[in-house]
């Protein structure tokens, strides 16, 4: 069974985003299987759509990943 394509015909996968909120009150986000993928916007609502983009420009310019590109999670650490 074929896969669906995305609006510009590319694979939908899922990305994991890190969302912060800077001292002047706009939300960032970054993409952390994305070399260089992030955005920022005044609410979440612009900061989904405006990651989603972001998202679409970094695969049109980065190519297909060879494979699923994986996660792991954050660490805290105090020093």
């Amino acid at each position: 069974m074929a896969k669906a394509l995305g609006k510009n015909g590319t694979t939908p996968r899922e990305y994991s985003v890190i969302i912060e909120r800077d001292s002047d009150g706009y939300y960032v986000a970054e993409v952390p299987e994305l070399p260089g993928c992030h955005t920022q916007a005044k609410s979440l609502d612009k900061l989904m759509e405006r990651v989603r983009e972001a998202i679409q420009v970094c695969r049109d310019a980065q190519g297909e990943p060879e494979s699923e590109p994986r996660f792991i999670g954050i660490q805290r650490i105090l020093v």
